[in-house]
């Protein structure tokens, strides 16, 4: 194992197949029509320099959740918008043999990889995964959103090419970037923390405490930290087995003299709907029975958005409130807006609040918007992740 990541560009590509690992896991409407290209746009780069270096590609990419071939989460629904973007040609198969007649600038994309089983449990079929690498000469991996998962495509099958593989330039510039905040932030650095659970971003709670200067907290999870301090939620989203590592998550920021800012005031609704009652009380006071939070209140928005123009770094990952619904949006749009104005490097950990972001127009006014919500959480927690460490892997 080395430190150095191995990059696209420093391999010689012209008249080889190249398996490329994308992220077209793209949100689809009930209708089953792509509602954000996003991640296409992002690995346009890494396809077009692969086209003009003289390769064939081979796109892997998963879309959705299924157990099984499901038609309605086909990857033929990337074909169309990506030959738009790409202004070139698509072949799209589930027959994986039409690969091996590829020529120097066609593109191939194979079916969604988690229609089989041993994607996701390669122990299943360990054949599986020297199946895929099979196809192609050399393997680069640009998905940066499912880096976190030690998948047949991500991890395993980079074993496969010991000389003969490396980083995309969308997976170049998510670790670029996120590094920033591991080893060298501009202070005073900030972490806005929101979405509807504790859970799952306990684990990047706890690594940022020795790096941020303050944390800011809302969202679905900061109903738990209240229910921590003795205030009551009324019928508000809470997780009772994580109190306890909430207050010591309060108790070592304590220790460590970082600001923890819950929270002042909150819209709250007599139900989680657009049309609900609402009313705005202040955090002390407690949420009454029957009533639940879904979103800062106009006091605390003002005081956070004051605050927040202190900072030279801030990383951003959830919303504030039921972003969902335009009536409980405020803040989460307030925030978003902020940060787009300050002087100072933002980063944007993916996940919903990449959709505040582009309702309100403002992609271009962050310094990097990360593709995979759980992936950039995962590296700044750990600093490492299976599908980059095993680009590193010499043999």
């Amino acid at each position: 194992m080395n430190n150095i990541l191995p990059l696209m560009q420093d391999l010689d590509v012209k008249g080889k197949r190249v398996l490329l690992r994308v992220d077209f896991n793209v949100p689809l409407d009930k209708e089953g029509h792509i509602t954000d290209d996003t991640r296409l746009k992002e690995t346009a780069p890494t396809i077009l320099w692969l086209l003009d270096h003289g390769a064939s590609i081979i796109l892997l990419s998963h879309l959705g959740r299924p157990k099984k071939p499901d038609p309605s989460l086909s990857l033929r629904v990337c074909v169309e918008p990506l030959e738009k973007i790409l202004k070139h040609k698509v072949t799209f198969s589930t027959d994986i043999s039409a690969t091996q007649n590829l020529k120097p600038g066609d593109i191939f994309l194979m079916e969604n990889l988690r229609f089989y089983p041993a994607e996701e449990k390669p122990e299943t079929d360990p054949e599986f995964t020297k199946k895929l690498a099979s196809l192609g000469d050399i393997y680069i991996n640009d998905a940066f959103g499912t880096a976190h998962r030690a998948h047949s495509s991500t991890a395993l099958i980079a074993k496969f090419f010991p000389q003969k593989k490396g980083a995309g330039f969308l997976m170049q510039k998510e670790i670029e970037n996120l590094s920033t905040l591991l080893k060298n932030p501009k202070t005073p650095f900030f972490a806005i923390i929101g979405g509807a659970k504790v859970s799952s971003k306990l684990g990047v709670l706890k690594s940022l405490i020795e790096k941020v200067d303050a944390f800011f907290i809302g969202g679905g999870m900061a109903y738990t930290f209240f229910k921590a301090k003795g205030i009551s939620i009324g019928n508000s989203i809470v997780e009772p087995e994580l109190i306890e590592e909430a207050n010591l998550f309060l108790d070592a920021c304590k220790k460590n003299k970082i600001p923890v800012f819950l929270p002042e005031d909150l819209l709250i609704a007599d139900s989680f709907a657009n049309e609900a009652k609402t009313q705005v009380v202040d955090a002390d006071q407690g949420i009454p029975e029957n009533w639940q939070g879904m979103d800062i209140g106009p006091k605390t928005l003002k005081h956070w958005q004051n605050e927040l123009t202190k900072a030279k770094t801030v990383f951003w990952n959830g919303p504030v409130g039921v972003f969902e619904f335009a009536s409980f949006g405020k803040g989460t749009l307030g925030i978003a807006k902020t940060l787009s104005s300050l002087k100072a490097t933002t980063i944007v950990g993916g996940g919903d609040s990449v959709a505040a972001i582009s309702q309100a127009g403002l992609n271009q006014k962050f310094t990097h918007i990360s593709t995979g919500g759980g992936a950039s959480l995962e590296y700044l927690e750990f600093g490492k992740l299976p599908g980059i460490e095993t680009l590193k892997e010499s043999s």
